[in-house]
């Protein structure tokens, strides 16, 4: 996923569109496909990042870390840190990310309609 840099008009345009469009404020922090579907993971509860990995083969530890750092800098996201030996780390919805659930279950719905309709 390309940064666009916050001085250029594409970052401006793209900020007072979100600002005036809650949709789109809300696409721009789950859109993509990682965010939906480790949203749609922790929907079940609070996942390791090793679970999520195995749960998400194709995507690259990098990425995966990348995307839950913005999911949690975005507040959809709680990670929570053991002090144990070995550390562990789990993952899991915060309140207001609970709240993406009939969200996602509408475009699962919306999706397998699609689909079908090609």
């Amino acid at each position: 996923m390309s940064k666009i840099k916050e001085t250029s008009t594409n970052f401006a345009n793209k900020k007072a569109l979100s600002d005036e469009c809650p949709e789109l404020y809300a696409s721009n922090i789950i859109g993509g496909q990682w965010p939906l579907a480790i949203c749609g993971y922790l929907l079940n509860g609070k996942l390791r990042f090793g679970e999520l990995k195995k749960k998400l083969p194709n995507i690259t530890e990098r990425m995966l870390t990348l995307q839950l750092r913005r999911l949690e800098k975005d507040r959809i996201v709680k990670r929570t840190v053991y002090a144990q030996v070995p550390p562990r780390v789990e993952y899991e919805l915060t309140p207001i990310g609970q709240k993406l659930k009939p969200v996602i279950e509408e475009l699962e719905k919306w999706g397998t309609l699609h689909k079908q309709s090609l």
